[in-house]
């Protein structure tokens, strides 16, 4: 009304967009992340070199690794780069392709909000589409023999065959799945769990790829404190301690009043006898190795040479852990705790071999023929740190599909072949859906058809031919049918051996929907700024609110 004064809600400076276009511009800033990784998908995607503000370099294709690298402001964005996260995190392979599906999703939704179709009824038609789309995975599901070797490894150079090892891709797909098998633990019910902190892998350049070892125990890049110390054990005692070897100091300020040479001395034999109790404690318990997570004072060191014990200080928590696990080893955290060697079983201990040895240029202690094996190291070699990052990267991947499959016990096939098989059933399905929602779900199905398309782009194939020769022969009831992206033939993925997780692809759609679902119901962006400092009200008044 004419008069009166407008009310003014935002900060000078304040940004704001709504209906249509927030709509458009948060649907083409989450699209264009998902093109940024969408050649990388397959075995025949290409990778991306990253160079960060100081020069350093990542050359990957991994898309969680590639997105995680990217500096985006637009808040849109950042929701796609978060749904590749929690891909991540979650079943730890899959981004590249819940980011591509979200960004076909958006693109989907985009064409139907130009129709006038409603953000919300797009969105009930993809929570709909997403949940049948769970269902007929599960019902697609294979489940695997719990003792077929054959398939894990299977799962594993499926995951390996996009990254940038081909060349030792057996080696490290057997590696994976020797690694997950040895830290699997047999629960409740047959329920089987493999906790992956349990593998440490260690970079150290140097030989080549296939070199890379799997060590079932520790290793610790640590070295043996003292020269006299021996270098190796057999049947080792094994100690654990959180706490210092060595005199303690006060925690408040004082002051020791010395008025002759024979009290010096006085004082300094009295540390020497109490760090001596402290290493005779220690010798008493029957350990021949001390691994401990504080210091270790020179002159205990001295003492413990003398003893015959081989120590090893400031070792990582994580790795404290993982040689409690892999030895039974109780973790001391005072010197009062340990008993005498006769009550010492349930506190010390037991690896078959403690050695140190030498990698490229850095001393490493080696833990090894352990009492339990729920610990791994894998040491990878590489000729590069950009090869044995990028090694690491691809490893990561293929624990934890190999974890995921035996946990769960079922798979899927790959090669885009599970995507058009769901896209067949729920385009079967819109059918029975009323209204507008419909067509939000028959985008649904649409928009998964995008990974079997770019697995074909990627390889040099025209996407809309083979898409056409897949879906003919799912028509056929071949319903594992994908490409063959090595010679563009259509052939049965679970004949060729390449294999997915099903929760690799149910978390995928999950993440990918939910994602496109928030994104869709926001129709009004505020970016609020801060005023310029010092910056006062402008002549005349505050201005209306754009």
């Amino acid at each position: 009304m004419s008069g009166q004064i407008p009310v003014i809600l935002l900060k000078e400076g304040s940004e704001r967009s709504t209906g249509q276009e927030a709509m458009r511009n948060n649907i083409l800033a989450a699209s264009a992340i998902a093109d940024a990784v969408k050649s990388t998908l397959g075995p025949k995607g290409m990778d991306k070199m990253l160079v960060d503000s100081l020069g350093d370099i990542v050359i990957t294709n991994d898309g969680a690794t590639i997105l995680d690298e990217l500096d985006v402001e637009h808040p849109a964005a950042k929701m796609i780069i978060q749904v590749a996260k929690n891909q991540d995190d979650e079943v730890g392979d899959g981004t590249t392709s819940a980011v591509i599906i979200a960004g076909e999703l958006l693109s989907k939704g985009k064409d139907l909000l130009e129709k006038k179709i409603h953000a919300t009824s797009i969105v009930s038609g993809y929570k709909q589409a997403s949940d049948d789309a769970k269902v007929i995975l599960r019902n697609l599901a294979i489940t695997m023999d719990e003792h077929d070797k054959d398939v894990l490894t299977k799962i594993a150079l499926t995951a390996l065959n996009s990254k940038a090892v081909s060349n030792a891709r057996e080696h490290i797909a057997d590696i994976a799945v020797e690694a997950v098998s040895s830290i699997v633990e047999v629960g409740d019910n047959n329920t089987k769990t493999a906790d992956l902190d349990l593998v440490k892998i260690i970079q150290r350049q140097g030989k080549s790829l296939s070199d890379t070892l799997l060590i079932h125990g520790v290793v610790i890049d640590k070295e043996i404190l003292h020269p006299d110390m021996p270098k190796e054990f057999t049947n080792a005692k094994i100690l654990l301690l959180n706490k210092n070897i060595e005199i303690e100091k006060t925690e408040f300020d004082s002051e020791i009043r010395i008025s002759s040479p024979d009290q010096v001395q006085q004082f300094l034999d009295n540390e020497e006898r109490l760090i001596k109790e402290m290493v005779d404690k220690i010798s008493n318990s029957g350990a021949n190795v001390v691994i401990c997570q504080k210091g270790i004072d020179d002159l205990a060191q001295y003492f413990l040479a003398q003893k015959g014990i081989l120590a090893v200080r400031r070792v990582k928590k994580s790795d404290i852990e993982k040689i409690s696990k892999s030895t039974g080893a109780t973790i001391i955290t005072s010197l009062d705790d340990i008993p005498s060697e006769g009550e010492m079983n349930e506190v010390l201990g037991h690896a078959g071999k403690v050695h140190e040895e030498k990698i490229g240029d850095e001393e490493h202690i080696f833990i090894t023929e352990c009492k339990k094996s729920h610990s791994v190291s894998i040491l990878i070699r590489g000729v590069s740190k950009y090869s044995t990052d990028e090694t690491e990267r691809a490893l990561v991947d293929a624990l934890s599909v190999v974890r995921d499959v035996i946990e769960d016990g079922t798979y899927v096939s790959g090669g885009g072949s599970t995507e058009i098989e769901l896209s067949l059933k729920l385009r079967e399905k819109a059918a029975n859906i009323k209204g507008k929602e419909q067509l939000a779900y028959q985008a649904f199905a649409e928009a998964l058809e995008i990974i079997p398309n770019t697995l074909s782009e990627n390889a040099g194939y025209d996407p809309i031919a083979k898409i056409n020769e897949i879906i003919s022969a799912h028509s056929g009831e071949n319903k594992h049918s994908g490409i063959n992206v090595h010679d563009g033939t259509i052939s049965n993925m679970i004949e060729l051996g390449i294999l997915e997780p099903l929760r690799v692809k149910i978390q995928a759609i999950k993440s990918a929907s939910e994602a496109a679902e928030m994104i869709l119901r926001i129709d009004d962006v505020i970016a609020i700024k801060g005023s310029p400092e010092g910056a006062g009200m402008p002549p005349g008044g505050m201005p209306p609110m754009m």
